[in-house]
């Protein structure tokens, strides 16, 4: 018995089916120029934020004060510490290395807790100034200000005359007129136990210098605070 025919290609079978065309890959052309531009862009990039981590990491060992100091204080080590921190070469900064060399000099300008400290702020210069002498003079605490005197601030020495004694003959021409004399002051002395009594040492010329130990031995004098650069 004849088998089953087979058929040949025909419209529905395998053979009629369309064929795609291969695709045509094109290939892209290499621009050596922009390849090496892109490079050396990504080097410098790459080269610039190294430098500037570099730099902002330099960190640099500094003294810094501790604690406020008026103008005139001589400095101590409790006043002076130590900080590392990143500076900009303008500032001008003592070296953590020479914190030793402050200690005995004094504050040529107030300063503040927790500022860096530069070489400008400090001197190794006297309040007693040539030509000056050094008197000491002890106040009540009601011949004083409230506000706490410091070393180089500029106060007026008033005379005040016993009234007891302002009847007799030795009574001023002019009361409403006392004698005053600046002076700088160099150091304040603690309260006396007691009296509350402080010494306060100045620096005035040397040809007031007797005049004002004397009137200063009475206790009839008292102190006034001067303004400072004009204020």
């Amino acid at each position: 018995m004849p088998g089953p025919a087979l058929q040949g290609p025909g419209p529905g079978g395998p053979a009629s089916r369309p064929v795609a065309a291969p695709r045509i890959v094109r290939q892209r052309r290499r621009r050596p120029g922009l390849i090496a531009l892109s490079v050396a862009l990504i080097s410098v990039g790459g080269l610039s934020g190294a430098v500037l981590y570099s730099t902002s990491g330099q960190r640099t060992a500094v003294v810094v004060v501790t604690r406020d100091l008026p103008v005139g204080a001589t400095i101590t080590k409790r006043d002076i510490g130590q900080a590392s921190m990143a500076l900009d070469p303008a500032v001008k900064s003592v070296p953590a290395s020479k914190a030793g060399s402050l200690v005995g000099q004094r504050a040529a300008v107030d300063l503040r807790a927790g500022s860096l400290l530069s070489p400008a702020q400090v001197t190794d210069k006297s309040l007693v100034a040539p030509g000056e002498q050094l008197v000491g003079v002890s106040v009540k605490p009601s011949q004083l200000p409230a506000t706490p005197l410091s070393a180089g601030r500029k106060v007026l020495v008033v005379s005040t005359p016993d009234p007891d004694a302002a009847t007799g003959a030795d009574m001023p021409a002019d009361v409403s007129a006392p004698k005053t004399l600046q002076v700088t002051v160099v150091a304040v002395g603690k309260p006396a136990a007691g009296t509350g009594n402080v010494v306060v040492d100045v620096a005035v010329p040397a040809g007031d210098g007797p005049a004002l130990a004397a009137r200063a031995a009475t206790g009839d004098v008292a102190l006034i605070v001067a303004a400072q650069d004009g204020s």
